[in-house]
């Protein structure tokens, strides 16, 4: 299994909506890729902003191709959750899954 981390820092008055944008908008597409397992949402106060940090689990970086594209570090930030940000990364990491505790 592979994780993957995207962090970006939104503005604090548009917090509560990217999270909604998120919820309402992000994560039902990715329930209906193949390979998608489970997304977090982090967060944290930080001075510029709300720091988030997306975390998605997939299959295999196969799967994440077909949310990303051929190119998988490409982050996927819509320009709605854009105007929402202050500053995002536009590169994803991906880490593999070593090991799981429930």
């Amino acid at each position: 299994m592979i994780s993957r981390h995207w962090t970006g820092i939104c503005r604090r008055d548009r917090a509560d909506a990217y999270i909604h944008h998120l919820r309402s908008e992000t994560f039902p597409v990715l329930t209906t890729i193949a390979g998608f397992v489970r997304a977090s949402i982090l967060k944290r106060d930080v001075e510029s902003g709300i720091e988030f940090q997306i975390i998605t689990v997939w299959e295999s970086l196969e799967a994440i191709k077909s949310f990303a594209g051929e190119d998988t570090e490409t982050a996927v930030v819509p320009l709605v959750a854009q105007a929402m940000m202050v500053e995002f990364n536009a590169r994803a990491l991906h880490y593999e899954v070593v090991l799981t505790i429930p």
